[in-house]
Order: structure tokens, then C-alpha cells, then sequence
């Protein structure tokens, strides 16, 4: 009697439709692989869009979008309080269809009229929770109006929890890797004279000039939001720095500083531990946090630390970060220091650029003096930080 193979029998013929997900790929193919079969069957399903919540400073950013022609919304954020339509999805605590978003024509909000000046017609829109805290919102639309059926709904419902899934487990490997970090610079945080206040408000303010200087270095809102949740470990080597030199009040000597200056080397070093321990080598943009903690003291003459890197050759992220967390350090109070106005560090940066810090970075923040000062009032500085 002859023997069938495996193979023969039929047993291997069916291909997983959803195998990308399996690969390495950025979050922003994951989800436009999923748009792409959602349209085999639903083809008038035209976009997916994800906007991340920090509840924080209450802001409803834009994270990524994927969808053919060009994306109506990028380097969006408003105030979740600032949007009835979207919070009452939460009072809710149901998803929303619109089947005709001309009942948004008389809108004002930007996110209402960039959509339908793109030719959208109908939306249906998802909250995304974890562990039952709300973290955003996954859009999907339609440039033809009525498309949202029950049939079509019953699809959908099971496909958005699903790309809520692929975006939590990319967001929550970042988050991971941030709480690990975080644990350890908790640690600084209590021998050095910086706050978690300070971590926060300059995290806000590396994100506002990367989303300005965006459209000249095509950052995608993903790459934005990652600057903004790799700028508060820009520190992380402090904590190998000894406390007689981390906490003294005086004037570094020069063996001192050099053994300060060791920071962003060994900062270095205890993120690539952490991202082997952690199995997250990988994780996408993972080289901005990288750049961020060794390059985030280098200056636009070639001054700076480790690596007295010029102009360009620092990365931009660090050029970011540097900014930002500069103009904090100015506003705040120090044992050692008042706070000083924004008027007056603006000025000091305006000093400082195109030899010590980048120009571009010091011109995006001053752009921003509306929202500078709406963080610095929500994340006022905590006195146990």
C-alpha cells in the first residue's frame, strides 16, 4: 500500500493570511498589511488611523495612519476635554458610527475638517483600553457615505481589536523598556536634584519640537512619539555616577567633570543591557533612545561630550532633547537657583544656539510658548518629585 506524504495529503496548503505579523516589520506595515486584507472583502474601507492619550496633560495625539493617498492628519494633538464628540464615545462606553460626517460640516475642530476636506464620508471609531484604561482611539473610514452595516461592523469589531492588540504590543514593549528604566532613574532622581516633575515637562517639550521641525526631516508621528517616550531616560548613566560628585554644590573640578561626563557612555551601556535582557533589540526606533543617552551633551561646535560630534553629525533626536531639557532647567527652581521666566530662557537659548545647542531646536520651542506654558501649569514641579 503506497504511502501519501504530509505533503500530498493536503495538510499544508492553506497560508496564513495574517503571517506578516510574525515578521519584523514597523507598526505602521503591520497595520497597513491588516488594511490591506480588510479591503479583500470591505474595499470601501479606505483608512486606519491610531491617536495615542496622555492623560497627563490630557492631549489626544496622532500616532500613525495608514491609507492610500495623503495622510489628512499628521503632527495632530488636541485636548481630549477640547473634543465633545470623542468624550462622549468614552461616556458611552461604546464605539461611534458615523455613517455621514457631513453632521460635522459646522465643526471647528482641525481633526473634523482635515478629514472631510480629504473626501471622507462615513467613520467608525473604536476606544482602545488596557486593563480597562483607556490609552486611544483607532479610527477607520470610508470616502463613500452608509458603509458602516451591521455585517460590515460585525467585521470590523473583530479587526480593531485586533490592530489594538498589534499597537498595544508595540506600545507596550516601549512601555516595558520605560518602566525598567524609569525604576532606575527613580533611583537617580532621589540622589540628584532633578524631579520626575523635570522628566515630565521636558518629555512634553522634546515632543512640541520635534512635531514642529517634522515636516523638514520627515518624522512620522510615530517617530515623534517615540522621541517623547525615549527623552526622559536621556539621564539613565547617572546612576552610575558617585553620589559626592552627582549631589556636590560647588563647582565640578576638572577630574570631576570628566567623571560626570561618563554619564552618557554608561547610559549607553545600561540600555543595551536592559534591551538584551528584556528581548528587545529589535523594537523599532530603538536607536533614537540610544542616541538620546549618549549624544544629548554633544554641541553644535564640537565642544560638547563623548564624542565631540559637529552641527549635523549629532543626532537630531539629541539636538531635541538637549533643547528641551535645557529650557527646563532654566524654568525650574534648584536648591541652587530660582526659576527663571521663560522670557528670560528663551533668551539665553537664543544665545546659546548655533554654537551650544541647534538653532532650528531653539526656534521650533519658542514657536510653542502656548503650549510651553499650558504643560508648565498642568505638570507643576512636585516637591517629593
Amino acid at each position: 500500500m503506497a504511502t501519501i506524504s504530509l505533503e500530498d495529503s493536503g495538510m499544508f496548503k492553506h497560508r496564513d493570511i495574517l503571517d506578516e505579523l510574525n515578521k519584523n516589520l514597523s507598526l505602521e506595515q503591520k497595520v497597513g498589511m491588516l488594511l490591506t486584507q480588510l479591503r479583500m472583502r470591505f474595499p470601501t474601507i479606505e483608512r486606519i488611523a491610531v491617536a495615542l492619550y496622555e492623560q497627563k496633560t490630557d492631549w489626544l495625539k496622532t500616532y500613525l495612519a495608514s491609507g492610500e493617498g495623503e495622510n489628512p492628519l499628521q503632527h495632530y494633538s488636541t485636548k481630549l476635554s477640547e473634543a465633545p464628540s470623542l468624550q462622549a464615545i468614552l461616556m458611552k462606553g461604546r464605539p461611534r458610527v458615523v455613517n455621514d460626517l457631513g453632521v460635522f460640516d459646522q465643526g471647528k475642530h482641525k481633526h473634523t475638517q482635515a478629514i472631510r476636506a480629504q473626501g471622507y464620508g462615513s467613520s467608525y471609531t473604536m476606544p482602545m483600553y488596557v486593563s480597562g484604561i483607556f490609552f486611544g482611539f483607532l479610527f477607520f473610514n470610508s470616502r463613500s457615505k452608509d458603509v458602516f452595516t451591521e455585517d460590515v461592523l460585525h467585521h470590523l469589531d473583530m479587526v480593531g481589536h485586533l490592530v489594538s492588540l498589534v499597537v498595544i504590543n508595540e506600545v507596550a514593549s516601549i512601555h516595558t523598556l520605560q518602566a525598567s528604566l524609569k525604576t532606575a532613574v527613580t533611583m537617580v532622581y532621589h540622589r540628584d536634584v532633578d524631579t520626575g516633575s523635570h522628566l515630565d515637562r521636558m518629555s512634553n517639550f522634546a515632543w512640541l519640537i520635534a512635531r514642529e521641525m517634522a515636516p523638514r526631516y520627515r518624522f512620522t508621528d510615530e517617530q515623534i512619539e517615540h522621541i517623547f517616550f525615549f527623552a526622559p531616560l536621556h539621564d539613565m548613566g547617572k546612576i552610575g555616577i558617585p553620589d559626592a560628585i552627582l549631589k556636590k554644590q560647588d563647582k565640578l573640578t576638572d577630574s570631576e567633570f570628566e567623571d560626570m561626563k561618563q554619564h552618557t557612555t554608561k547610559g549607553l551601556e545600561i540600555i543595551d543591557v536592559m534591551l538584551r535582557n528584556y528581548g528587545l533589540e529589535g523594537l523599532h526606533h530603538v536607536d533614537m533612545l540610544r542616541n538620546i543617552a549618549l549624544y544629548h551633551h554633544e554641541a553644535i561646535n564640537g565642544r560638547g561630550y563623548p564624542k565631540g560630534l559637529k552641527g549635523d553629525e549629532i543626532p537630531i533626536e539629541a539636538r531635541i532633547v538637549s533643547v528641551a531639557d535645557i529650557f527646563d532647567a532654566l524654568t525650574s527652581k534648584r536648591p541652587y537657583k530660582k526659576a527663571w521666566t521663560n522670557d528670560e530662557a528663551f533668551a539665553t537659548l537664543q544665545k546659546m544656539a548655533g554654537t551650544q545647542v541647534d538653532q532650528d531646536c531653539v526656534e521650533a520651542l519658542i514657536k510653542c510658548r502656548g503650549e510651553i506654558e499650558q504643560i508648565q501649569a498642568k505638570l507643576k514641579e512636585d516637591p517629593y518629585g
